[in-house]
């Protein structure tokens, strides 16, 4: 027998609960055939875009965060009418951020903490992003999110036309390899400091084969090999230097993805350093990029703007009673009717730039 000071492991961990295996919960939760139809329809014109075969313009555009079901179910159905309104010049995919990192504490997300309450409760946090991405995936719209947990895929991958590595994790190993075997294309945002080092890098290696530890279905630890992700972009989100969103910049990620052999497809992220946290920003921020687009630059095939019902954000956590239905409760969001405005602005100068 072993006392107490024989102990050695788990010495700072106060809770473990298992989770449904990939396998059950997707069972559980099915897709259906329609739904695995949109996906893979979506995924394969995001590669067009990206491969230059499409000249449509992606944008990424949606709440900051999933929180409030209600009213993003709103959002979802308007959404879905504007996509199909500009389809023939944009290819509308809608956020759909179930995960969320912090710099330091901070609610992690719906997944993480689905009652916004502290209580963690992981397992409903998956079952309800699961279907949520059911019913986007039933109004017809593709969707995108960032991944930030490397097992979050095995539960959600099959509802995902388009990903995200986030600025805080484009250098990290673990989640370069998980690219790598990701079944949709892959957007790496720039570092927080505003260098695109580490996004490009992060693209070169997600494009090569890896093998890495994961899990499978069944949720066994396994070694996981893949083929690489050849559908790789590079986000520019700015940086604590400033935005970086010009067409010098546009022309140095071009050059870097170039020097390494790289996809040569970039998105531009409207909202976070480019607009100087200031969601009012992200038009002109749209504006300016349309007019590089406008211009004859080539290699932007993707935006991302960040909009939600209403204007901007509201403080969390807060008693859950006291929040403003259509209000983001991470970053500020534009509104409806601006995203609108902006969404139609974009389709006509694509028209115009090209397709004349």
């Amino acid at each position: 027998m072993f006392s107490n000071v024989d102990k050695v492991t788990n010495l700072r961990i106060t809770d473990s609960e298992a989770l449904p295996s990939p396998a059950e919960l997707c069972e559980d939760i099915a897709r259906t055939s329609e739904q695995k139809a949109l996906v893979a329809r979506a995924r394969k014109e995001m590669h067009d875009l990206i491969q230059g075969k499409d000249k449509r313009l992606l944008a990424v555009v949606g709440p900051c965060s999933i929180h409030d079901l209600e009213a993003c179910r709103e959002y979802a159905e308007r959404f879905a009418k504007l996509a199909e309104e500009t389809k023939e010049r944009l290819l509308l995919v809608m956020r759909v951020y179930f995960e969320k990192p912090r710099t330091t504490v901070g609610w992690k997300g719906l997944i993480m903490d689905p009652k916004l309450n502290g209580t963690c409760d992981i397992p409903q946090g998956l079952r309800i992003a699961r279907s949520f991405l059911g019913e986007v995936l039933d109004l017809g719209i593709p969707t995108a999110t960032e991944l930030l947990d490397p097992i979050t895929p095995q539960y959600l991958a099959d509802s995902l036309c388009w990903a995200a590595i986030g600025a805080r994790t484009s250098e990290s190993q673990t989640h370069r390899q998980m690219a790598s075997g990701l079944s949709m294309p892959v957007g790496f945002k720039n570092a927080t400091g505003g260098d695109l080092k580490a996004a490009v890098n992060g693209i070169t290696a997600a494009t090569q084969s890896q093998t890495f530890l994961g899990i499978t279905e069944d949720g066994r630890a396994s070694a996981v090999t893949t083929g690489g992700n050849p559908d790789c972009q590079l986000i520019l989100r700015g940086g604590s230097n400033g935005p970086n969103y010009a067409a010098e910049h546009v022309a140095s990620a071009q050059a870097a993805l170039e020097k390494a052999n790289a996809p040569v497809s970039v998105m531009i992220d409207c909202s976070h350093a480019n607009s100087g946290k200031d969601p009012t920003r992200q038009p002109a921020v749209l504006d300016e990029v349309l007019a590089q687009v406008e211009g004859g630059t080539d290699c932007i095939h993707a935006v991302m703007v960040e909009s939600h019902l209403r204007e901007g954000s509201q403080p969390f956590p807060r008693p859950l009673d006291q929040l403003e239905p259509g209000v983001s409760i991470t970053d500020g969001c534009i509104d409806w009717e601006t995203t609108e405005a902006c969404i139609r602005r974009a389709a006509s100068i694509v028209d115009k730039a090209r397709f004349s």
